[in-house]
């Protein structure tokens, strides 16, 4: 039998996906104090057809879900080429559960137990990062090398759509005005995950070697995407997959 996902009343509502109902309870009201719509699912395999509808712009996933876990839950949907932001929710001190989530493809990630204030302000950092309701499209113009629409909110390399999360594109972008010259972690952390950086936080880390393994390409000799040890990262320039091997 089909599981259906929220009625059409909860589009464009956040999506909780967290099978702790009195937790579900509180964000929802919380929440809708602040300003922001909120539904709940309570199993992996609810909270998947829900996010997989369109009708959420974020989606706060709990690692540890009945049916499917958060972690299945976000392969499937990474696989799927769904680009919707997702904020995993983590046990405290499990750093091994942040890594994880972060390299499936996660925007961000919370440990519980945490202050709702927290997780909305990392809310609609992460809705500030995607560019919700911009408008999407394959369009026209990636040519060859690096290209960055900034205004659909997708990036190319030799012409081929890169699938990056939200952070993802963002420090692409802030690597990318800045080519050649080193930008450093602080910078990341500030401006693509909307907090100060924490030495202890390997969120930055983490998403730039996601973005290492996607703008590789065969024949590349190395990642563009370089590190300064003790002060940060730098983006070399990308030449076009036909110049390379001596072609002009």
């Amino acid at each position: 039998m089909m599981v259906r996902s929220q009625a059409p009343a909860s589009d464009g509502a956040l999506l909780i996906v967290d099978d702790d109902r009195e937790l579900c309870a509180m964000l929802v009201e919380y929440l809708e104090a602040e300003g922001e719509r909120a539904v709940c699912e309570h199993d992996g395999a609810r909270g998947l057809v829900a996010a997989r509808s369109g009708a959420h712009p974020l989606v706060v996933l709990d690692v540890m879900l009945p049916e499917s876990s958060g972690f299945e839950v976000l392969a499937s949907l990474r696989e799927g080429g769904e680009r919707v932001p997702v904020i995993m929710l983590t046990a405290r001190g499990d750093d091994g559960d942040k890594i994880r989530g972060l390299e499936a493809g996660a925007d961000d990630y919370l440990a519980k137990p945490f202050n709702p204030r927290e997780l909305l302000a990392r809310i609609r950092a992460v809705l500030r990062r995607s560019g919700e309701g911009a408008g999407e499209s394959d369009g026209e113009g990636a040519g060859d090398g690096l290209s960055i629409d900034a205004e659909r909110r997708v990036a190319y390399r030799d012409g081929q759509r890169l699938a990056l999360t939200g952070v993802e594109l963002e420090m692409l972008r802030l690597l990318s005005a800045r080519t050649g010259e080193v930008v450093s972690r602080d910078a990341l952390s500030e401006q693509a995950l909307g907090r100060a950086f924490d030495p202890r936080d390997r969120s930055v880390d983490i998403h730039i070697s996601s973005l290492r393994r996607k703008l590789h390409a065969p024949g590349d000799d190395g990642s563009p995407i370089r590190t300064v040890r003790g002060e940060g990262y730098l983006l070399l320039p990308v030449r076009a997959a036909a110049r390379r091997g001596g072609r002009s």
